[in-house]
């Protein structure tokens, strides 16, 4: 990298506002130490070698807080779209990070983490005129695999929940009443997703999927004998199918069979037709 785009490189870098403020202070006591040892009849070569490791730790702070910085946490991505009490359950104990990546499409999509619980945000959701307040929220970030800067969102993606041996018309991000919000920051698009409290389903294995597409349908999923999910093999917009990590203990199957009657919608077996030659 020439020193022209060494420089652009860094000016790309943001800062915490603290930054500044930080690093004069360090400087400033890196300062006063190598004086005062200087005062103290200290050879020359000592403080030199003070000074340089003064400098070798502000080059660490300055990569430290731009690494911390050039990828927003689950719990900043709560505070960034106003959401305190959710930015402090994605720090609590209930959390569960994940930080899986797939690459897709010329996307590098990562699952960054997720948290379950009753009233984490300001205001419940309401879904066909039922509040719910008892939900599941996850992160996850959306980058392109090459590493430039992603200049705009993929809006043509869908991302939902579903669940092993339930047909994905059924339970899905429509059906679960399902909400996103996704703000842009540092060349990264970011989704905060929330959704009806998925613990209720994890007695079965449970996804999370990013794709190319709309409503989950027989174009997009197979689903196996045993009940498994994936994408069909013939589907060839960007796609990422994630295992969310619930516990078991935590399923409610009655719950879970009364939701599914609840949607009023009936399908056939999961099975699809062959193209006609």
């Amino acid at each position: 990298m020439n020193r022209q785009d060494y420089r652009k490189a860094f000016d790309a870098i943001s800062f915490s506002e603290d930054f500044a403020p930080r690093t004069q202070a360090l400087l400033l006591k890196a300062k006063q130490q190598a004086a005062e040892k200087e005062r103290q009849g200290m050879k020359w070569k000592t403080v030199i070698r003070s000074a340089g490791l003064a400098a070798a730790v502000v080059v660490v702070l300055v990569l430290s807080v731009s690494a911390a910085v050039r990828w927003l946490s689950p719990a900043q991505v709560a505070e960034h779209v106003e959401e305190p009490l959710l930015a402090a359950a994605f720090e609590s104990e209930n959390a569960v990070p994940i930080h899986e990546t797939r690459e897709t499409g010329g996307y590098a999509i990562t699952l960054e983490g997720m948290v379950s619980g009753q009233d984490l945000a300001n205001v419940p959701a309401e879904y066909n005129g039922d509040i719910i307040s008892d939900r599941t929220y996850a992160v996850f970030t959306v980058r392109r695999s090459d590493g430039e800067p992603l200049t705009e969102q993929p809006m043509e993606l869908s991302y939902t929940p579903l669940v092993s041996g339930c047909h994905m018309g059924v339970v899905n991000a429509w059906t679960l009443g399902a909400n996103c919000q996704s703000p842009a920051e540092d060349g990264a698009a970011y989704y905060l997703f929330d959704t009806r409290n998925l613990e209720t389903f994890a007695d079965h294995t449970v996804y999370f999927a990013i794709y190319e597409g709309g409503v989950p349908s027989l174009e997009e999923f197979t689903m196996e004998a045993d009940g498994s999910l994936r994408f069909a093999e013939d589907f060839q917009g960007a796609h990422a199918l994630f295992t969310l990590p619930l516990d078991a203990g935590k399923a409610d199957s009655a719950a879970a069979e009364a939701f599914a009657a609840g949607t009023g919608l009936e399908f056939p077996p999961m099975e699809r037709e062959e193209p006609q030659g």
